[in-house]
């Protein structure tokens, strides 16, 4: 068998994922011992200067907002997926300075090196499992927040991408999304009033299924036999013969990454945006079955073949059809610019607590109409030209100012947001135009 480790073992960006209970404790520990110094030195340098620093302007110094991004890149699993859940689901309502430290986490994902590369092989598929390859890479071809995968050919030929899950994840995501938690809590990052509890219970339960590749290659098929025929499409087949509940095992699919097409022709642009909105009306609608994941690198095209290639199913989440008719009266009352029957529909997906005061109720049904422009609009919508996300994110902004407001939205919520968000911005990040109000309207009355 050739291998390609070339880069693993000297790459810095590798480093070992500590999978003890008791080693990962330490780091947080040594974080908030590091972060508490930070505090301590500044606070000093201000007094020193005549200023009276409050808490949170200390704890967010750039040295700490480093130290905090660094630990939680370098425990990954859980504690790096709660950065991630956060940052893209409560952004418009955390401080500018946390957003930073969070969309950083999204950004840095770390490599094992080598060795404990192949002491996750040995472990899950046996000593001697090299013999089933012609070739294996040891240089990573991506790298997530649970995990990373790697380029193989098998002996007869075929080509495989290697899922591989990060030693320890699934047994320390309780711990880790608990201790995260404190740590913004201690931190002061976060405010009183939000009920956190809802948040970090789904993301408990998110990560556990996340972590088990079999359910993904479950959710892989299921997604694969919706989309069947379709030659928009394309998405890898899982090898069941070697996949395990800490490997997925699937055919490679070729394609470029699809935020790379930034300078590629308008009608290809505006088509991959297209076609990506219009699979999340259909995914919301007719299947009831939503990858949830909005990540630019789960998108990749196929220029060969003209296919939008669809990766990481972890993610999946079914959603119940009385939440799904709620959403269609949503939209349909943002179409109509029908107050009334927006607000009630919000109330049925969980949008607000008893005692919402009238003026939240409706800057929260302003917020969702200001969403749903692109539905209303005639023609395509030229996402390039739009400031829309700037605009969601001020009324959030102003929302979140008020503390007597702080919600926790229903779950089922949470991530069909992220993930429409996530769409938004990438149809921006493409100047895509798309006639969104074409795409939803065999859905919506």
């Amino acid at each position: 068998m050739h291998s390609d480790a070339h880069t693993s073992h000297t790459d810095a960006r590798a480093s070992a994922v500590p999978g003890g209970r008791l080693s990962r404790l330490a780091r947080l520990s040594s974080l908030a011992t590091g972060v508490a110094g930070g505090m301590l030195a500044e606070g000093a340098r201000q007094l020193a200067a005549g200023k009276r620093p409050t808490v949170s302007e200390l704890m967010l110094t750039p040295a700490n907002a480093r130290r905090v991004a660094d630990q939680l890149a370098q425990l990954r699993g859980a504690a790096m997926k709660v950065g991630q859940l956060m940052s893209m689901d409560a952004g418009n309502l955390l401080p500018p300075e946390l957003a930073d430290i969070l969309s950083r986490l999204r950004e840095d994902a770390r490599t094992m090196p080598m060795s404990q590369v192949v002491q996750v092989l040995e472990t899950h598929w046996g000593k001697g499992w090299e013999q089933g390859f012609e070739r294996f890479s040891f240089t990573p071809a991506a790298a997530a927040s649970i995990g990373q995968v790697h380029r193989a050919r098998s002996v007869d030929g075929q080509e495989l991408a290697i899922k591989l899950q990060y030693p320890g994840v699934r047994r320390s995501i309780d711990s880790d999304v608990d201790n995260v938690a404190t740590l913004l809590r201690v931190s002061g990052l976060l405010p009183k009033a939000l009920d956190l509890a809802p948040l970090l219970a789904e993301a408990k339960r998110q990560l556990h299924e996340e972590a088990d590749y079999r359910r993904e290659a479950e959710c892989l098929q299921r997604f694969a036999a919706l989309l069947e025929g379709e030659a928009d499409f394309v998405l890898p087949q899982p090898v069941a013969a070697l996949t395990r509940s800490d490997i997925l095992a699937m055919h490679w699919v070729e394609g470029v990454a699809v935020e790379s097409l930034d300078d590629a022709t308008q009608p290809l642009r505006d088509r991959i945006a297209t076609l990506l909105i219009g699979l999340l009306f259909r995914e919301l609608f007719e299947f009831r079955l939503i990858q949830t994941d909005p990540n630019f690198a789960n998108y990749r095209y196929d220029p060969t073949g003209e296919r939008l290639v669809l990766l990481d199913f972890g993610a999946t989440r079914a959603y119940p059809a009385a939440v799904v008719e709620a959403y269609r009266r949503l939209l349909a009352g943002a179409l109509h610019d029908d107050r009334a029957a927006m607000s009630e529909a919000a109330q049925t997906i969980g949008y607000f607590q008893n005692h919402i005061h009238a003026h939240q109720r409706e800057a929260v049904i302003a917020l969702f109409a200001e969403a749903c422009e692109p539905l209303r609009h005639h023609g395509t919508y030229d996402f390039g030209a739009s400031d829309l996300a700037r605009r969601i994110r001020d009324a959030g902004l102003r929302l979140s100012m008020e503390r007597d407001f702080w919600h926790t939205p229903p779950a089922d919520a949470l991530f069909l947001h992220r993930k429409l968000g996530g769409l938004y911005l990438l149809a921006a990040r493409l100047k895509a135009r798309v006639d969104v109000s074409a795409l939803v309207a065999p859905w919506v009355d």
